[in-house]
């Protein structure tokens, strides 16, 4: 018995998808479902082959397939011999898949389930999970775009309302996103091979042409391995962060576009002439490259949209997204909270792809104060609060120096709900808890470019919470238990810095508040292994202290736990009117 079964859980089955172009599907029946089970074959790329006697009256739509010649039909009972003489002359005719569409007290389909199962022949017998070893998925079809639904033998038809369901809430279009999103990696792929390409070969340049000034520099196989990680890390960001909305609306030349943004770097990360002339959209050169100020001046508002659920945003900021002329989002505003912008604003989300962030920081600052100036009412949308590890303080200055200010009403600045507080409420941890946590320290795990941060000394009353440090976590926890280099080579009297037990509560919070909110409880001692097993889900955050294990303690024995999904704000409208009043 499997482990899951002995726990009481359901059985879950292994998802795959298979390339079943060119292989050999064995349909044993004349019935309806036979015919169904030829069209899903054909669907599929692979040539179903009919078993059923001669004299069998076949429905309607299964003879119109034999008839146009898309099925073949071997006119004769069933017999062993079929499953190793009918398939493909390359896995020496063994066929691909059986499909029994008998019923599952037929001796006929207990004796095909057992002997496709002793040589391993993937068969499906119709109303009897025991006798198969595949089910077909309730599926839904868009271009290369498939979600498929099953609920393991509990009821194909509620798997079939549960598809439908999924399928009317996406967006139209999206599997034309998928097509050119995937030649987007391709065309990365091809380009990337072609460097490599041209690196082997360089030996073989003809003297007669110029030499580059680059010419003599080492270009190295590590140095074109890490652009090709940096433009695939881009682009999987771009299919993570942007709303469905958006991403279904891509066009070819959206596509180019965004190859042709990342060319800033150069193929090998170094700034190219692209790159250097956009430097003159630094804040430093803004004052001099700017226009003077239009007569008819706007107004800019920083605001946060909080940690994701579209609930949580405030009503000022939800006024704002309804007023503003132009939005400029951070790349990690939930899609949600996008979709409540008007389709008629214009949106721009930051380009902060590895290497860019910069660069994709001065371009929002350089179409904010455009926009500004030419009397638009701009929202700078930021994640969580503008002031929690947002730079909005920054922006606010930068603003400042060029004209438009918080004292003059020209610049907003509306408070969001943070997910340093917000987070660690929606994984059922109570920062501050009497005799247990009297303070909380918010930190970021990552300094200004990637520097690491100083350490917090361990107080036993402390909750810390850090953003920005899952993808650092295993230095993070090596820095908080153990002294650093710089910390020992400091002579004198003065105390040492406590240090954090190893075995100190902790919990990664990741997408608080969105349906695929996930929380994985541990220790300090496995939090790294348990990210690196569980794998990233971001945007999240790390709480540490003895607070995490308050209301959910770990399991003696348990190195870790994962808790997925969210539905904390489904309050329902009979309980909202009574809390709020009926809404307008």
């Amino acid at each position: 018995m499997s482990a899951c079964a002995s726990n009481g859980n359901p059985h879950v089955s292994l998802l795959t998808a298979t390339d079943a172009r060119a292989h050999v599907h064995l349909v044993i029946g004349s019935n309806p479902l036979a015919a169904a089970r030829c069209t899903q074959s054909l669907s599929a790329g692979a040539s179903p082959v009919l078993v059923a006697p001669g004299e069998a009256e076949l429905h309607y739509a299964l003879r119109k397939r034999v008839d146009d010649g898309e099925v073949k039909w071997l006119r004769e009972p069933f017999r062993d011999e079929h499953l190793f003489a009918l398939g493909r002359e390359e896995i020496g005719h063994v066929v691909d898949a059986v499909f029994v569409t008998s019923g599952p007290r037929e001796p006929l389909s207990i004796h095909i389930s057992t002997l496709c199962k002793r040589h391993r022949i993937p068969v499906n017998v119709v109303d009897a999970p025991q006798l198969c070893t595949f089910a077909l998925l309730s599926t839904h079809v868009d271009g290369p775009l498939q979600i498929g639904v099953t609920t393991n033998g509990r009821g194909c038809k509620l798997a079939s309302r549960i598809r439908r369901e999924v399928a009317a809430a996406l967006p139209p279009n999206l599997g034309d996103a998928c097509r050119r999103l995937g030649d987007a990696r391709r065309r990365i792929q091809e380009e990337d091979h072609l460097l490599h390409a041209a690196l082997a070969a360089d030996g073989d340049d003809d003297d007669s042409v110029g030499q580059s000034a680059a010419f003599n520099r080492l270009v190295t196989e590590a140095d074109l391995e890490a652009a090709k990680n940096r433009r695939m890390r881009w682009l999987s960001q771009i299919c993570e962060y942007w709303p469905l909305k958006r991403l279904a609306t891509i066009t070819d030349d959206d596509v180019t576009d965004m190859l042709k943004s990342y060319e800033g770097l150069g193929n090998t990360g170094a700034p190219s002439a692209s790159a250097e002339s956009a430097s003159a959209s630094s804040p430093s050169s803004l004052s001099s490259s700017l226009p003077p100020p239009a007569p008819r001046i706007g107004r800019i508002i920083l605001a946060g949209s909080g940690p994701g659920h579209p609930d949580l945003l405030t009503r000022a900021t939800y006024r704002a997204l309804r007023a503003a002329d132009l939005v400029l989002a951070d790349k990690l505003v939930p899609a949600g909270v996008l979709e409540l912008v008007p389709r008629r604003t214009p949106v721009h989300i930051a380009r902060k792809f590895p290497g860019n962030a910069e660069a994709a920081q001065e371009e929002l600052l350089a179409l904010a104060l455009e926009a500004f100036q030419s009397g638009k009412t701009v929202l700078r949308l930021k994640q969580g609060d503008p002031y929690v590890y947002g730079r909005g303080g920054e922006e606010v200055a930068f603003f400042a120096r060029h004209g438009a200010r918080v004292a003059d009403g020209r610049v907003v600045v509306l408070p969001g709900v943070t997910s340093a507080l917000a987070a660690p409420l929606l994984a059922g941890i109570p920062p501050t808890q009497r005799d247990v946590a009297d303070q909380i320290l918010v930190c970021t795990g990552t300094g200004k470019k990637g520097r690491a941060p100083d350490p917090p000394e361990f107080v036993p009353g402390r909750t810390a919470v850090f953003l920005m440090a899952l993808h650092r976590v295993g230095d993070l926890v090596r820095e908080l238990t153990a002294h650093t280099e710089a910390e020992a080579g400091v002579a004198g009297d003065k105390p040492a810095r406590a240090l954090w037990p190893r075995d100190t509560s902790c919990a990664v919070v990741e997408r608080a508040s969105c349906p695929d909110q996930r929380v994985i409880r541990t220790t300090l001692d496995r939090v790294a292994e348990a990210v690196e097993q569980e794998g990233s889900r971001p945007p999240g955050l790390l709480v540490v202290g003895r607070a995490c294990a308050f209301l959910h303690p770990l399991e003696k024995g348990r190195a870790w736990t994962v808790e997925d999904g969210f539905r904390g704000l489904d309050v329902g409208d009979e309980l909202a009117d009574g809390l709020w009043g009926p809404a307008a």
